[in-house]
């Protein structure tokens, strides 16, 4: 039996606690109890969550209380925890099979200094500051979730939940998971090479002209996409479009515009087996020379650097290999 502990401090997240669904339903799928889920403090009794609901804990008792440790996340990560809560985390990273980061939870690794030298994720707008604070940890915040060794770590929210499932599927294989997502109406996995969140997102435009606009840009992006093109989708001048567009995202349409298609060809080339050429092609740079520039200019590495960069993340994490079901 395997047997998942979740350390759980005062305001946590209740999100962290919807992965223990993932273990329920490995459950049912197998018809036995395979995964024994229990929930742990310090002290034990009731734990308060970052939204008022109370939970009924264990106290930390003796060692081997569970192989896999799951490390609640918070609304305050740069907040530490207390002593006692570090030293248990160093103590669960040495006896147990692996432990994992849940969301900002990355950030309690972090402190208790496990993650010194490790790759490791966390919430995409945590990520600079876990790297700001932890320079020796290598921050990868375009990843779902990270395996380093017996560690885990999940990006934001929703991703802890694909972590879970790559749990599932390191213990029970590939059908269990499938099986398991199926019954959550989740894919099976979803690439560690995602992004945690859209350029869309981050030009963040407040009106829904120049949200429609980016819109169609990002449906048409084989196309040149001239300043003209896209002022006519929103029924603006040129000049007006620009200028709107400008004071709305911090960004000029053009550069805007490079960004989609500098993430759009960067999903394309981690999750297909297209040639760099027809990547190029589809997302609308000149060529394949063109696209190398704005890779180096973007990301400080070439289009292939990244495709070797996912293959091998692929390789080490058995989450990131097969198709969705």
């Amino acid at each position: 039996m395997h047997r998942v502990g979740y350390l759980i401090t005062e305001g946590f997240q209740v999100m962290s606690l919807a992965t223990q669904a993932v273990f329920e339903f490995a459950n049912i799928v197998a018809g036995e109890e395979i995964y024994k889920v229990q929930n742990f403090s310090i002290g034990g009794g009731t734990v308060r969550s970052s939204l008022g609901m109370y939970i009924d804990t264990l106290p930390l008792g003796a060692p081997g209380l569970a192989d896999t440790w799951m490390i609640t996340g918070t609304l305050t990560p740069l907040n530490p925890p207390g002593e006692e809560v570090l030293a248990s985390v160093r103590a669960f990273v040495d006896g147990a099979r692996r432990t994992a980061g849940l969301c900002t939870g990355s950030f309690v690794l972090a402190q208790a200094g496990v993650l010194d030298d490790r790759r490791a994720t966390t919430h995409w707008s945590y990520a600079n500051k876990l790297r700001e604070l932890h320079p020796r940890i290598e921050v990868e915040e375009d990843r779902i979730f990270i395996v380093d060794g017996p560690v885990w770590t999940s990006a934001g929210m929703t991703a802890a939940l694909d972590m879970a499932l790559g749990m599932v599927e390191k213990d029970l294989g590939t059908d269990m998971a499938r099986s398991v997502a199926h019954k959550l109406v989740m894919h099976q996995r979803r690439s560690g090479g995602q992004s945690q969140h859209s350029e869309l997102l981050t030009l963040a435009p407040k009106s829904d002209r120049i949200q429609s606009a980016l819109e169609y840009a990002r449906t048409h992006l084989s196309r040149p996409l001239s300043v003209e093109e896209l002022a006519d989708v929103v029924h603006l001048s040129p000049r007006q479009f620009t200028r709107v567009f400008t004071a709305e995202t911090g960004q000029s349409p053009a550069k805007a515009v490079e960004s989609l298609r500098l993430e759009a060809a960067r999903v394309m080339i981690e999750q297909s087996r297209h040639s760099l050429d027809r990547v190029a092609k589809e997302t609308g740079f000149r060529d394949r020379r063109h696209m190398r520039e704005v890779f180096m200019r973007g990301f400080g590495v070439p289009p292939q650097a990244v495709r070797r960069d996912a293959r091998r993340i692929g390789q080490e994490n058995p989450a990131d290999r097969g198709a969705h079901p």
